[in-house]
């Protein structure tokens, strides 16, 4: 689909592939103590076994001291009395040497909440970290399988009759430690065919899973451990559902355990018939496919991202006097702002530049000098509209400056609008009119939100080719630590992607992906080649640190007072901040501090750098070779105080002084 060269695929992680119970190991742990509250009673024994595959690796036991008198009752029960204890080291040198037999392993009790709690207040009594064991309890997985038809309870000794344990338990805690190890390998034996095999699946086996669904788990052979698509198709080969996950047999296998809670989902998976997979080069590649399959299928279970051929823009009118309108496409040469999920969303935005200028809204076409004057609306009337429907002698100048006004708004800086309905917003918050307040607050946040993603995405949409590319395998980035991701964009499309191995030439990787990348055609500015939600995982990425740009065929630029400025606007009701404005040119440069490190040669500071911070990447460089890069300065300004924020980015030359380049 983008012509991507894909040297090396994405390397899941053990967490992400899932550990099978083969492979986990496990200490089976149990405790007698003087009573059954942590906070008052003490531990008088610790047992426990350690286990993998089957066998057992060793076990642990000891008497411990509980530091008060052991129950008559209890010395009854347990057969440890307080002669027993009285040369029993105390909990504090035990601890110590059960957490070290422990480590790395998986804890495992029959009634977990009793042992591990008391385990805990140990820690806690004795100031020790509480090593953050996983913890698999045998009651709950034995309420799943075993029926009162079988066992007319779930105790320990029940489960061991009825699983014919090699230990009869006794309420010693080594040997009631050997039954559970024969009670938990029994309950495996019986959670297998129903789908649970990875430590992951028992987190979530005790809940209620139907049986159909269960049934279905089947659909999981087979699929890749790698990042991807998965769609899941109905008995005509019909698309349902698509997603998209880093590792594509995990989350599908996923859906037929009780992790999955959504109701719709299930009701898909009850009529799925297959899953089809589509391995991607990355996760950014996979992400991407999903919203185009997303597009291109309208499966009836995915709800977002169905219809981008809803979205919809806000412009002015191309008439004498024009009016802000909500449409679908882009025009070229005139500013827009958006695109808005739905109509209602726009007209939200459309509401808020009405509040701060007085622009007409009627529909009719008026003509540059109207024949006759028309009969002012009741909107002329309350000072919301310039009414050039009843000029007279000659054509509304007035109204031309305010469409002008309307345009610059438009075309890069709101803050006349920002400022009109935040002092709007503190008015009727001092007048208690709280309710008001909130919807102009709600239409002031969606008209700058539809002008900042306008002004983000205009810039990419223009841009002919981008190449960027970020360090492989840090910072949760695809490939193995030496490597790079690259990522060719073409007017807000993805276009090809690769990962490169490590030592290989990273350059010659970029020219590869350049050559094989998709061709694509130039938008209407600023609508991007793409799936608006396309653009805006690219940029996304490219938001991400340790990103480089490699190749920019045309400008990424923004306006330094733009959308931008007010993005984390703060929305008080009692008060309106005075918006900060840049700087005089001159005052752009952004200076390394006293003794702050520098970054490596060849390579532009970030602003990292130049806040004193350490710089982890490495130069984009294969075979020897290092890519030039050169600084572009920019400045983004905030309501709350100004930022100054730099990135590299290839240029032709040293950018003049005083260019400004804005935030993507």
């Amino acid at each position: 689909m983008f012509g991507a060269v894909s040297t090396t695929g994405y390397q899941a992680t053990f967490e992400e592939l899932g550990t099978p119970l083969r492979d986990v190991t496990f200490v089976v742990v149990d405790l007698e103590t003087t009573g059954t509250r942590a906070s008052e009673a003490g531990i008088t024994e610790i047992g426990a076994v350690k286990v993998r595959g089957g066998q057992k690796l060793g076990e642990f036991q000891s008497l411990v001291d509980p530091g008060q008198p052991v129950p008559a009752f209890v010395a009854r029960l347990t057969g440890i009395t307080n002669a027993m204890v009285a040369t029993a080291p105390d909990i504090e040198k035990v601890l110590p040497s059960f957490l070290e037999f422990a480590h790395g392993s998986v804890l495992v009790a029959h009634n977990a909440p009793f042992d591990v709690g008391f385990l805990k207040a140990a820690c806690e009594r004795l100031d020790y970290p509480w090593p953050g064991f996983p913890v698999v309890d045998t009651v709950p997985l034995a309420r799943k399988v075993v029926t009162r038809d079988e066992a007319p309870n779930h105790k320990l000794s029940t489960l061991a009759r009825l699983f014919r344990a090699e230990v009869t338990p006794d309420h010693r805690a080594l040997s009631d430690a050997r039954a559970t190890v024969d009670v938990l390998h029994a309950l495996f034996d019986r959670l297998g065919p129903m789908g649970i095999t990875h430590l992951e699946d028992l987190r979530t086996a005790a809940d209620p899973v139907p049986p159909e669904v269960r049934a279905k788990r089947h659909l999981a052979d087979g699929l890749p451990q790698e990042p991807g698509v998965y769609l899941f198709r109905g008995p005509g080969d019909e698309v349902l559902y698509v997603g998209t996950s880093t590792n594509i047999h995990k989350r599908v296998r996923s859906y037929f355990t009780a992790a999955e809670k959504r109701r719709r989902v299930t009701e898909m998976v009850r009529i799925a018939e297959r899953v089809t997979p589509v391995v991607c080069v990355t996760p950014l590649e996979a992400q991407v496919r999903e919203l185009r399959l997303i597009a291109e299928h309208e499966p009836r279970y995915n709800r977002r991202s169905k219809h981008p051929e809803r979205a919809v823009w806000v412009r002015l009118t191309d008439e004498p006097y024009p009016r802000l309108s909500v449409v679908r496409d882009t025009t070229s040469g005139i500013a827009h702002i958006g695109p808005f999920g739905a109509s209602r969303t726009a007209k939200e935005a459309v509401a808020a530049l009405h509040d701060a200028l007085p622009l007409r809204q009627c529909t009719a076409r008026i003509a540059r000098v109207p024949r006759q004057p028309g009969s002012p609306c009741a909107l002329a009337g309350m000072g919301r509209c310039s009414a050039p429907c009843i000029a007279t002698g000659g054509p509304d100048e007035a109204y031309d400056d305010v469409s002008a006004a309307a345009r610059a708004v438009l075309d890069g800086d709101p803050s006349p609008v920002v400022r009109a309905l935040s002092a709007r917003i503190a008015r009727l918050a001092a007048q208690e009119r709280f309710e008001e307040a909130g919807e102009v607050t709600r239409r002031l946040r969606t008209f700058v939100h539809g002008a900042q993603r306008a002004q983000r995405l205009d810039p990419l949409s223009r841009c002919a080719e981008l190449v960027a590319a970020r360090p492989a395998g840090v910072a949760g980035a695809p490939g193995r630590p030496g490597g790079w991701e690259v990522v060719v964009v073409r007017h807000g499309r993805l276009a090809g992607t690769a990962v490169s191995e490590p030592g290989e030439d990273a350059l010659e990787l970029v020219a590869a992906v350049r050559a094989t990348a998709e061709a694509v055609a130039r938008p209407v500015a600023p609508a991007p080649a793409s799936h608006p939600e396309e653009a805006d995982l690219l940029l996304g990425w490219l938001d991400q640190p340790g990103v480089r740009l490699v190749v920019v065929d045309g400008e990424l630029t923004c306006p330094v007072r733009g959308a931008a400025a007010h993005a984390d606007l703060a929305w008080a009701a009692d008060r309106v901040r005075e918006e900060v404005t840049a700087s005089e040119p001159g005052a752009d440069a952004v200076m390394v501090p006293d003794g702050a490190p520098g970054p490596p040669p060849g390579i532009a500071p970030t602003a990292a750098d130049r806040a004193g911070g350490s710089r982890a990447d490495q130069p984009l460089e294969g075979g020897g070779g290092t890519d030039r890069v050169e600084l572009v300065q920019r400045v983004e300004v905030g309501l709350r105080e100004p930022r100054l924020v730099d990135e590299v980015a290839e240029q032709a030359g040293v950018p003049q002084e005083g260019e400004r380049v804005g935030p993507l």
